[in-house]
């Protein structure tokens, strides 16, 4: 335990024992009642800290997905960080990607190119991709198919990100095969 976790460690003690003299004296003759007040209080305070970390799956259950309409047309809701996520299903696994306009590419990372069976280790990093991170390695694959909804595609040029990412992006080789609209906090794509 450094300094700073054992002065917060006093404070909460100091707290706590100011807290709970003040609620003996207060409620010296009545200590049910006290019991059941500080028991209610505590199920309150623990039922908002659960919301609260339950808050983004929730928000994920209440607020739908990227879902495509009547006339075919693909709608994306904005996330809650501002970007748009794309779950495009390739060679029948599904893969989450970060709608990118800046990027020429589809870019896999390496978690989700292994996922798709391309072996990280395997593969030939031969091309080089200038970055917001600066400049990497990359290696050309090739996806048999890739669906986005209604939406079919064959034999789309992906490249494989050598280095870490959170994600893969959906760059304008994909997304410009697309009319894109962005509209009341939605994207949609219409072919």
């Amino acid at each position: 335990m450094d300094g700073d976790q054992a002065a917060r460690a006093l404070y909460l003690g100091i707290l706590l024992v100011s807290v709970g003299g003040w609620l003996l004296i207060e409620y010296r003759s009545r200590l049910g009642t006290a019991l059941r007040t500080l028991m209610a209080w505590a199920l309150i305070f623990l039922g908002l800290a659960a919301g609260y970390g339950l808050w983004a799956d929730l928000r994920r259950d209440v607020i739908p997905g990227q879902f495509t309409d009547n006339a075919g047309a693909i709608e994306i809701p904005r996330a809650p960080d501002g970007h748009y996520y794309l779950t495009l299903e390739i060679n029948g696994t599904k893969v989450q990607f970060l709608a990118d306009t800046g990027a020429s590419n589809i870019v896999l990372s390496p978690d989700d190119a292994a996922r798709l069976g391309f072996d990280p280790a395997a593969l030939r990093f031969m091309g080089e991709a200038t970055t917001a991170n600066g400049v990497v390695k990359t290696a050309v694959v090739t996806l048999d198919r890739v669906r986005l909804g209604p939406v079919d595609d064959r034999n789309l040029t992906a490249f494989v990100n050598q280095a870490d990412m959170q994600g893969s992006l959906l760059g304008m080789d994909y997304l410009g095969l697309f009319r894109i609209e962005i509209s009341a906090d939605r994207m949609i794509l219409r072919r």
